[in-house]
């Protein structure tokens, strides 16, 4: 993409596994970037929710269950990505993606499809990152444990970290003043 684009050193910003696609990026790939921010990051194994790792287990069940119940499932799920309550026409934007029958095949083949094997060769090459990264996490998230942002801040040389009080692991849903802040100090 970076090359479609024309981006010679771009600064990247991945959240949940956005965060290990840039790593990977990266480090694995080779592209070079000019800044690095890993926002909620799913990139230290295991990342995956009881939940995920779950229907993982049993993709069969997901996808034979009425469309309704999926949906009233992942909705209900969806809720614990913010530490406060989303509004109600945002959570649906989110989830008008998973709709129907078609959307809960989309995302049951999404969930199937994703593993903290696909992070491990990034992991393995954290400590060369040379790059200025921000590691910025939500406080309250409860999707990826906080204590995760220390774990991937020590393992990259000069790594800064920032949390975001009162946010979730959606933190910009939760805190967009006090995340574009935060990116905007760092890219400054």
């Amino acid at each position: 993409m970076t090359e479609h684009w024309g981006l010679a050193e771009p600064a990247l910003v991945g959240h949940d596994i956005g965060g290990g696609i840039v790593a990977r990026a990266h480090l694995v790939e080779r592209v070079p970037v000019r800044r690095l921010v890993l926002l909620n990051a799913a990139l230290l194994g295991p990342w995956n929710t009881p939940f995920t790792e779950h229907q993982q287990r049993h993709p069969d069940v997901y996808r034979t269950m009425p469309a309704d119940i999926f949906g009233d499932l992942i909705a209900a799920r969806f809720r614990t990505a913010t530490h406060r309550p989303m509004a109600q026409e945002t959570a649906d934007g989110y989830l008008a993606p998973w709709a129907g029958r078609d959307g809960q095949q989309r995302w049951l083949d999404q969930v199937t499809a994703v593993s903290h094997e696909d992070t491990r060769e990034a992991v393995a090459r954290l400590g060369e990152i040379t790059v200025p990264t921000l590691v910025l996490w939500g406080e309250q998230d409860e999707w990826l444990a906080p204590a995760t942002s220390d774990r991937i801040a020590a393992a990259i040389p000069g790594a800064v970290q920032e949390t975001l009080p009162g946010a979730g692991h959606f933190a910009p849903e939760d805190d967009p003043r006090g995340t574009a802040k935060a990116l905007l100090r760092f890219f400054a």
